[in-house]
């Protein structure tokens, strides 16, 4: 069978990841294809480009792709090079074995020969294996650069907003304009009174918001607050280091910082129906558990009195409770007169209390004679051991 009587997919793949540039772009790879496929006379009856990186299995076009030829309506791939159709070994055994089945008559690169024979396999295979070694190498060095980076001092990425990267010299600089806004959002937040919305509100007063015009969600101002880049420190690798950038704030003003966020973080109301002393501890007369909740009365001159009342937890479905709910207070009287009635005399409280004091002086002098001993034995075995 010839080159005409098989049907050719054509696939084209651009990378977006940084670690697996094309120096071909997709136009350059479809020219140069239907160009090669003119002067060997292959019928494409379909093209597929695709824009993704080849590392790892799962890329969609590709996978439709090989369905379809694997329903028949094509026997034959036309793409540049092995390394654009996998760089991994999933993919890679997936088109070998497409081979093997039958489904696949033929490939064809302008840059690689590769036949269906057992030698044009075992190449083929190898092409996949160097594309992969390529990609695993280059992404060890890139670790490597980056780690180098950090050890002098280099912030490793994007800059946060009051730095900018200076792709001259590679290094991040200081945006003096906002770097401004930024120390004043740290002392104006410093004060202790304003909240994370009042840093975002102010942030957009002075030009700072989304690139949609929004103010800042709050989250992201408690990272730009939390964030060490801003006193000359910044964290890579779950590590904070030491960098060579000019800090905007002094270490000073951020320790403020962050214990104005730990105070502020801390609840300043109980909860509804934060457990209560006695909850867990008493029983209703209908048997269920008991459960506390607060209340809060406000009067029209301005008072503000709060309650604690103790209820039926009235969690059983059988049992209609219909027992009231109790203020603390008056549950309080209740147990202090059961327990007056089991509770010690005066005197006799009184003559415990002198009998453990003086226990308590007697085991301290015991304790201390008997360190004094130890000590002295310990002395006269070093005096054998010299």
């Amino acid at each position: 069978m010839n080159n005409e009587q098989h049907k050719f997919f054509l696939y084209a793949r651009k990378s977006t990841d940084v670690e697996d540039k094309q120096v071909r772009s997709i136009e350059d790879q479809i020219a140069e294809l239907c160009a090669f496929a003119k002067q060997e006379n292959l019928n494409v009856v379909d093209v597929f480009i695709e824009k993704q990186s080849a590392k790892i299995p799962g890329r969609p076009i590709l996978n439709e792709m090989l369905d379809k030829i694997e329903r028949g309506e094509a026997n034959g791939i036309l793409a540049w090079h092995p390394d654009r159709l996998a760089r991994n070994s999933v993919d890679g055994g997936r088109i070998i074995y497409l081979l093997d089945c039958g489904h696949l008559a033929m490939l064809k690169f302008p840059t690689f020969w590769a036949e269906n024979t057992s030698q044009g396999k075992f190449m083929l295979n190898i092409a996949f294996g160097q594309s992969k070694y390529y990609i695993d190498s280059l992404s060890e060095n890139v670790r490597r650069g980056l780690r180098q980076k950090v050890r002098r001092g280099e912030y490793p990425g994007p800059a946060p907003i009051g730095y900018l990267n200076d792709s001259r010299i590679k290094l991040v600089v200081m945006d003096r304009k906002k770097a401004k806004i930024i120390k004043a959002a740290f002392e104006f937040y410093a004060q202790g009174d304003k909240t994370l919305e009042d840093v975002s509100h102010f942030l957009a007063q002075n030009g700072v918001s989304t690139k949609s015009g929004k103010v800042w969600h709050k989250d992201r101002v408690k990272y730009l607050l939390t964030n060490p880049f801003y006193y000359g420190h910044f964290r890579y690798a779950k590590d904070v280091h030491e960098g060579k950038h000019d800090p905007i704030i002094a270490k000073k003003l951020f320790d403020r910082m962050q214990e104005v966020l730990k105070q502020r973080g801390r609840l300043r109301h109980k909860a509804k129906n934060e457990p209560q002393p006695f909850c867990g501890l008493l029983h209703c007369a209908c048997g269920m558990m008991i459960t506390g909740e607060y209340k809060v009365k406000k009067q029209k001159n301005g008072n503000v009195h709060e309650y604690v009342y103790y209820h039926c937890s009235r969690k059983s479905k059988t049992i209609k409770c219909k027992e009231p709910c109790i203020r603390q207070e008056v549950l309080d009287e209740q147990i202090s007169s059961l327990l007056q009635k089991v509770s010690l005399p005066q005197d006799w409280a009184e003559e415990l209390q002198t009998m453990l004091e003086k226990d308590k002086r007697e085991s301290a002098q015991s304790f201390s004679a008997f360190v004094q001993e130890t000590g002295e034995k310990i002395r006269v075995i070093k005096t054998k051991l010299q």
